[in-house]
């Protein structure tokens, strides 16, 4: 496993593991799936992540209840990360939703504790006097944010008055938004890139094609995986199996080597099997030649999805078929 290169108290894998999928029921949960989840956080332990990302709003709290008590003792060696969803971020609000993920982890201290959104209506002065308590107090290690942009980022950071270490958002090899200026600025300011859906949810891995397409819930709502869109992709996934190919390795283990190229990225790729996190931290060894990094980017920017309201038909069309 590498590390990002920054001064935590902690190390920070290259990639860590979402739990997104703990305890949520549009991905399957079910009645056995704590001790599957189980598996999964003790291989990840095994195979060296140190980063492991919850929020109080997956599963409604269960899944900061199951990565909890499947860290068990481990939970002082590693970074435990959580979000707050800011509905009502006023300071004793923000703090008492800090008390009550922590108790559900189980922790003294969240590592890491993020806001899940930015809110329109607040303002980041008001939702950081809360967290700056949570600093003081010793609850909260590290603030980080999530889904905000460069501005807004930069406006959290000085409403606390300390580093706002990380900034979580969408960013894969389909999705590369944050390679406009949120990367560059966490590398420029000796800050964190963390990319959730780094697989943008599985249409990287090669598995879905337009005669093929997944089935779902989560999926079936995604325009990525509309049959023109699979089709659309078609020569970025030749261009991820020709570099995998040359390295052994899987077209969803070159897109996550190809996104912590970037030095000040961290990837969290969610697993549903232990086998999928072991694929996962491999993808932490693959050193890519510039040349192939470069082929990737190129495939990356023909693809060129149909998004936004040209998809609301598609998807309307493709869920009446099914």
């Amino acid at each position: 496993m590498r590390f990002a290169d920054l001064d935590t108290t902690r190390p920070l894998s290259k990639i860590g593991l979402g739990t997104w999928q703990f305890g949520s029921r549009e991905w399957g949960y079910g009645s056995d799936y704590e001790s599957v989840a189980k598996a999964i956080v003790r291989r990840s332990l095994d195979l060296g992540i140190t980063l492991f990302d919850t929020a109080e709003v997956y599963g409604f709290g269960r899944s900061e209840r199951i990565l909890g008590a499947a860290l068990g003792d481990d939970r002082s060696r590693v970074v435990v990360a959580s979000k707050l969803l800011p509905l009502l971020p006023l300071p004793p609000v923000v703090q008492q939703r800090a008390v009550a993920s922590a108790a559900r982890l189980g922790v003294r201290a969240i590592d890491l504790y993020q806001v899940h959104q930015a809110n329109p209506l607040v303002s980041d002065r008001t939702i950081m006097r809360g967290m700056r308590t949570l600093q003081d107090v010793g609850l909260v290690g590290e603030v980080g944010v999530s889904n905000y942009d460069l501005r807004r980022w930069r406006i959290a950071e000085a409403a606390l008055g300390r580093r706002v270490l990380s900034n979580q958002v969408e960013y894969s090899i389909v999705n590369r938004a944050a390679e406009d200026d949120l990367i560059p600025y966490a590398e420029k300011a000796g800050r964190l890139v963390i990319a959730y859906s780094p697989l943008a949810q599985g249409f990287v891995s090669g598995r879905y094609d337009s005669a093929n397409p997944p089935s779902g819930a989560v999926r079936r709502a995604n325009p990525l995986f509309l049959p023109e869109n699979l089709e659309r992709g078609r020569g970025l996934l030749d261009t991820l199996r020709a570099v995998a190919d040359a390295h052994d390795a899987t077209p969803s283990q070159i897109a996550l080597a190809y996104l912590i190229r970037h030095p000040n990225v961290v990837a969290i790729p969610g697993a549903s099997s232990v086998g999928q996190v072991e694929a996962n931290a491999a993808a932490a060894d693959i050193d890519l030649r510039d040349d192939e990094y470069a082929a990737l980017a190129a495939a990356a920017r023909a693809f060129r999805p149909v998004t936004g309201l040209a998809a609301v038909p598609s998807l309307i069309r493709t869920r009446l078929t099914r």
